[in-house]
């Protein structure tokens, strides 16, 4: 059993602000191994005196019953485990858990031994006696150094994605509300569900929700649902054991046991199969899981967010979709908003796609004429942020001068009818006033109560209305 228990709270608490100072960095899982008990007891002493989660055992046979059921980070291994070495115990470690970090513990350290060590896989090595200031050390370089891997891994997926989203700076109080609420999810663990069109960043909002949690020193991982088949989804979320499928030549973690002590996002949840929706509900419910083609239970600790631009609801009518899996699912429960019912961020997006599209070739941005902005404004975006970056994207590659104009824009973009006036658009008062004063009065039904709402009385409203050349 563990020698501490998580401190991480589960309650949602107060709303921290969108941008606030990182949360304190989550607890190293280690895992010591020595066959002197007085040597478990001070290291895991140590260990949890500078807020590790320790687990101790004193044997080969008990490491690995340790590693198989549980996910550490790093391992303190003894070079003399009784009648057995640390170093044949390195590899059988790493074959269970390749992102181990191992460090060796030897009363006997000299050069031969430690080239060894290192050439089994083990990261570091450490001599008896060592001192408290030794540990804490060790402890700091292995955190920083896996935070480093992380955040190497991390810029990675964000190079290689093949169209990343502009930032989540939005003049849109629909859109803030949406990032104020996500902030305070962050501070619980409890699973979230992103709801929205598609395009409209919800992968972009879940990794929001990570970078600011308490998991964000860990592994934010992303299944893309509809992509796989059935079988190749138990095996991506899950893993797999050698020869459980043609091809299938060795074991195989999967996309939750890769992020374990972090976040795994499962992107269009919607088109899981029912199959999986089993194996996901249980996974939700104890943590627990089985790697295709193995009988071993393992444990993940891991947060779901999921996202869906599904009626999720519809598909439990129809017998698509778990009613208890959407419970669990949605425990927390997002609706992010078209880019349509927040056209403000339409300009403020364009001029940022356009800035970080011509960065990557060294060039200056070019300007959207006000022509071009009011072509992106008086579009509806169907495709949300998404079609709205492939947009300027064509346009900064056809485009021939610094001044955008709507022809560089899809001819379906370009010949869209022109938008309402709108606050925030390029519209005099008069135009802006006009259609408010209609819109309000179409919503009314009578003179009196459309002026009530407007704050003027039946006779300038009257008078307004003769002007606009409306009924009476």
């Amino acid at each position: 059993m563990p020698a501490s228990a998580d401190a991480r709270g589960d309650g949602l608490g107060g709303p921290p602000s969108v941008g606030a100072a990182p949360p304190p960095r989550p607890k190293l899982r280690v895992l010591v191994i020595d066959d002197e008990k007085n040597i478990r007891s001070t290291l895991t002493v140590c260990l949890v005196g500078l807020g590790c989660e320790v687990s101790s055992v004193g044997s080969s046979q008990g490491a690995m019953n340790q590693i198989e059921h549980r996910a550490f980070e790093a391992a303190f291994v003894d070079l003399k485990l009784g009648g057995e070495s640390g170093l044949d115990l390195i590899p059988r470690l790493l074959g269970e858990n390749p992102n181990l970090t191992i460090v060796l513990m030897t009363a006997y350290a000299t050069v031969e031994t430690a080239v060894e060590a290192i050439r089994r896989g083990a990261w570091d090595y450490l001599q008896k006696p060592f001192t408290p200031g030794q540990i804490q050390h060790l402890i700091d370089k292995i955190v920083g150094e896996r935070a480093l891997w992380q955040r190497v891994a991390d810029l990675e997926s964000r190079i290689d994605d093949p169209a990343p989203e502009a930032d989540l700076v939005t003049q849109s109080p629909a859109m803030r509300a949406v990032l104020e609420m996500a902030a305070r999810a962050a501070a619980a663990d409890a699973s979230v569900l992103f709801r929205g069109e598609s395009g409209t960043g919800k992968g972009v909002l879940a990794r929001f929700l990570h970078d600011q949690s308490g998991r964000r020193g860990h592994p934010f991982v992303v299944t893309n649902c509809p992509t796989l088949s059935e079988d190749l989804m138990a095996s991506e979320l899950f893993g797999h054991a050698r020869g459980a499928f043609t091809g299938a030549v060795r074991d195989q973690q999967g996309r939750v046991e890769a992020a374990e002590g972090g976040t795994l996002f499962l992107d269009e949840i919607g088109e899981i199969p029912p199959s999986i929706q089993t194996k996901l509900l249980r996974f939700l419910q104890d943590r627990d899981f089985e790697r295709l083609g193995e009988n071993r239970t393992r444990h993940a600790d891991v947060r779901v967010i999921a996202a869906t631009n599904r009626d999720l609801e519809a598909g439990v009518k129809d017998g698509v979709f778990r009613e208890d899996l959407l419970y669990r699912l949605n425990v927390i429960e997002i609706h992010v908003p078209a880019l349509r019912e927040r056209r403000e961020d339409i300009l403020p997006l364009a001029r940022r796609f356009l800035f970080s599209l011509t960065r990557k070739s060294h060039r200056s941005a070019p300007e959207l004429s006000r022509a071009a902005g009011e072509a992106l404004l008086s579009y509806d975006w169907p495709g949300n942020v998404r079609e709205l970056r492939n947009a300027i994207e064509r346009a900064v590659i056809l485009w021939p001068a610094q001044v955008i104009e709507p022809a560089a824009f899809p001819d379906r973009l370009a010949a869209a009818p022109a938008s309402a006036p709108h606050v925030g658009g390029a519209f005099t008062l008069d135009e802006i006033e006009r259609e408010h004063i209609l819109r309000v009065l179409a919503g009314s039904q009578r003179l009196e109560e459309a002026a009530h709402i407007l704050g003027v009385d039946s006779s300038t409203l009257w008078r307004k209305r003769k002007k606009y050349d409306e009924p009476t």
